[in-house]
């Protein structure tokens, strides 16, 4: 990680912040950016599949901030702060009304005009002295994560104004982007022949004490001697001014929802701050109103009051002048330090930021200024970082932008960074004493971390841009493949197909788990949380837990052997378990008839090209590890079954234009999209060809011509499953489903073969239904069906996109 001098950067970034003429980047949009115009209603809008237990928050998401394992939330494209993802694990979503942005504005001899910068009233009569008339379409959200922007048109305004929103996220970094902080910076432009006063609001609960239960709202929120204070420092020729939302307490932190929360910005030059630190949000907010709509001042009082079961919120107040034509840019930051993470079973841990602030839980003031004194320089990391990628016009635009938009959840799905507090849980995962333990969730739906048949397909942006939290994460695995787990399950899938009472284990020996655990019980300490099927016994898991090990040493550079050395004797003993299924002694695995594998509702019996496949891709990279670590009869006796599996696979599976989905279901002659999933891998990781090339490409094009073009006339994406004569499978819930992850892979295979036209429509059908149709941006499901209607949003899976840019046909 590149030093940081803060010395420089700081004088550097004070020239930037306050100079008249300067012009950034940051308010110039880039063409790539998915728009909304704030506030704008979604005309046929999707939504969950009816009859669902699932979450559905609606179409209104924005992009989140903060970092790996820090906590997110984010802001809808109306304005207000709903998404909640602060407890590891958790997922709450309620608009909390004040905190916000206004902006107050006053030409030479005109009337003041003072903005809630929100289409979104509060429901029940909160802050009613406020002004919440800002139109509904005045401008734009855009957004290509981690930045976002809303450009401000309202046209009651004298001035431009644009947000840019972001956190840290860099990648190869390993520091920063943990940081729990998000940097506001304002542009703005006084376009006139009048001099206009401007000054901008930024409002904050002290929400202190509300992520300490489960459940999807503040219901029980605790506002137990919560305190606000205002504080200001002299940092080189500005002050640093702003308010710590706190608590009085005896003891030090030690809870999970305990901290604090800053708000700060800079004055100097000509910009001055003004407070007031606690005023009552659930009052008509006339305290903060009144003044700051007067003339963008707030009345500098520091009541120094604390809660005794009220919610408090306090706010700050940015004014400056500007002259005909002047522009300036405001840099405000937010940042919030809960330094513990605590699960179902009270394990407690500290997430990786306290590795460099320590886990007091009193950093959030430090945590801001960090933010004000380097947020130029991440915002120009961030610019650098994207515009290879943003520029490349070989590639179409909608295809730039959700490069990057999809790699939200990566931060923002209930991700936990951390290491334990006191003696590690589990003595058989050494991985985790030396490292910071790292995992995210499949989807809040389906609450287990680091699902592996999942992450299979979402991890490949951590592979590529954060390489050494990904390899952390497949150590962790490797610890679990010895591991033995008595406790019986009732097989959930049983009970409800078969309706019997059938018990299975929660892990076998030798097996890859499903998971790495839940956030409800004792997550990266008891893995296997899922028991809907017996996943001991799947046929995908330990091929990709092979895979994905290789895939991490060649896109890290084919270099780290310790990694592949760490990992060794796990996949060894993950192939050697895989053999049990191969019944009929052909070389190759054999399904047992009921879903084994990552379509869990979708059974495959005998021989089948998806775990096939993947079966045939990690013999190869079996074969290719035990060479470069010098276990020659390893490396030969695989080679060899290769051989013997792949004649199996062609026999049994090919029908002359592509492989049949399995050789003994109701539907083995059935189209399935992801019939080349291991070709998928090998063609990415330098394994060679699994079968023949025109067989590959013979098959890719029966997937184009029947999965995809005749669903919707090929723009909705890749169906799983497609019967021989075109016809929708309607009695499996998984084969009508286009899952968006899958559709990315096999849109990539595409590209691998010289199918560019038709890999990038495949993808692109998933963009018209999650970013341009049904409003399922920043909550892109797993699935949805051939209405549109979804199921599991928020999903791992979809990160699948960015095999997409690693095909060299791509670029």
């Amino acid at each position: 990680m590149p030093k940081r001098r803060l010395s420089v950067l700081f004088v550097l970034t004070a020239l930037f912040f306050f100079s008249s003429s300067f012009s950034y980047a940051g308010d110039d949009i880039p063409e790539a950016a998915w728009r909304r115009p704030i506030g704008a209603p979604l005309q046929n809008a999707g939504g969950k599949k009816p009859g669902l237990p699932i979450i559905d928050d609606g179409y209104w998401q924005g992009a989140p901030v903060g970092g790996f394992g820090a906590g997110t939330f984010s802001r809808t494209y109306r304005g207000n702060f709903e998404r909640w993802h602060v407890k590891a694990g958790i997922h709450k979503y309620q608009n909390v009304p004040a905190n916000q942005f206004a902006v107050f504005a006053q030409a030479d001899g005109d009337a003041a005009v003072a903005q809630v910068l929100s289409t979104q009233k509060p429901e029940h009569g909160e802050l009613s002295s406020w002004n919440w008339t800002y139109p509904v379409g005045a401008g734009d959200y855009a957004a290509l994560y981690p930045k976002s922007w809303f450009a401000y048109k309202s046209p009651q305004l004298p001035i431009t104004l644009t947000l840019e929103q972001f956190s840290p996220v860099i990648p190869d970094n390993y520091k920063e982007s943990s940081y729990p902080v998000a940097v506001y910076n304002w542009y703005v432009t006084n376009p006139s022949q009048k001099r206009v006063t401007v000054s901008i609001l930024f409002s904050w609960t002290n929400m202190v004490g509300w992520f300490r239960d489960t459940t999807t709202g503040f219901g029980a929120a605790l506002n137990s001697q919560d305190i606000n204070h205002y504080k200001s420092e002299a940092i080189k020729s500005s002050q640093m001014q702003g308010i710590v939302f706190d608590r009085l307490r005896s003891e030090p932190v030690s809870d999970e929802w305990d901290g604090q929360f800053a708000i700060a910005s800079l004055a100097g030059s000509g910009v001055e701050i003004s407070y007031l630190t606690t005023y009552r949000p659930s009052g008509d907010g006339s305290d903060v109103w009144t003044p700051f709509a007067k003339d963008g001042r707030l009345p500098n009082v520091a009541a120094g009051l604390a809660s005794s079961g009220d919610s408090l919120a306090g706010a700050i107040a940015v004014r400056f002048t500007l002259a005909p034509g002047e522009k300036r840019t405001i840099p405000m930051a937010l940042a919030w330090d809960l330094p513990f993470i605590q699960f179902g079973s009270g394990r407690k841990w500290a997430r990786h930021y306290t590795r460099f602030f320590d886990r007091f839980g009193t950093n959030a003031w430090k945590l801001a200024r960090t933010a004000l004194e380097q947020g130029n320089d991440w915002s120009r990391q961030i610019d650098a970082w994207q515009k290879p990628y943003i520029s490349d016009e070989s590639k179409p635009l909608w295809y730039r932008g959700m490069l990057f938009n999809e790699l939200y959840d990566l931060v923002d799905g209930g991700t936990m960074w951390a290491h334990e507090v006191g003696t590690p849980g589990n003595p058989h995962h050494p991985s985790a004493v030396k490292d910071d333990s790292f995992s995210y969730l499949e989807c809040f739906d389906y609450a287990y971390y680091g699902t592996l048949d999942v992450r299979f397909y979402g991890s490949f942006p951590l592979a590529k841009f954060w390489p050494e939290i990904e390899k952390q994460e497949m150590r962790e695995y490797a610890d679990t493949i010895p591991e033995n787990i008595d406790q019986k399950y009732i097989w959930a899938w049983k009970s409800d197909n078969e309706h019997k009472l059938e018990p299975t284990q929660r892990k076998v020996a030798g097996s890859a788990p499903h998971d790495l655990g839940s956030p409800l019980e004792d997550a990266l300490i008891l893995p296997n949380q899922y028991n809907y099927q017996s996943v001991s016994f799947w046929k995908d898991l330990n091929s990709k837990y092979v895979l994905m090990v290789w895939r991490d040493y060649v896109m890290s550079g084919s270099k780290d052997k310790a990694f592949l050395q760490y990992n060794y004797n796990a996949v060894k003993q993950s192939m050697q378990f895989l053999r049990q299924f191969d019944k009929n002694n052909d070389g190759l695995i054999e399904n047992d008839g009921y879903p084994d594998q990552t379509y869990d509702n979708w059974s495959a019996r005998g021989e089948s090209a998806y775990s096939g496949s993947l079966y045939l891709a990690a013999l190869r990279a079996t074969e290719e590890m035990a060479k470069l670590l010098g276990d020659q009869r390893t490396a030969a006796d695989t080679a060899a079954l290769f051989k013997r599996a792949q004649d199996s696979f062609v026999k049994k599976l090919w029908n002359g234009t592509y492989f049949n989905y399995d050789v003994g279901s109701s539907y083995k002659d059935a189209i399935m999209a992801e019939q080349l999933a291991g070709q998928w891998y090998a063609s990415l990781t330098g394994l060679g060809d699994l079968v023949p090339r025109d067989m590959q490409h013979s098959a890719l094009k029966k997937v184009y011509d029947f999965n995809v073009m005749k669903l919707q006339n090929g723009t909705m994406g890749a169906l799983n499953g497609i019967s021989a004569s075109g016809e929708v499978l309607k009695d499996n819930e998984q084969t009508e489903e286009v899952w968006t992850g899958v559709t990315f892979a096999v849109a990539a295979t595409m590209l691998q073969n010289g199918l560019r036209e038709e890999g990038f429509n495949t993808a692109k059908g998933v963009y018209n239904v999650v970013y341009d149709q049904k409003g399922y941006w920043f909550r892109t499901p797993e699935a949805y069906d051939t209405n549109g209607m979804y199921r599991a949003s928020m999903y791992m899976r979809p990160g699948a996109i960015w095999s997409m840019e690693m095909v060299p046909a791509a670029k």
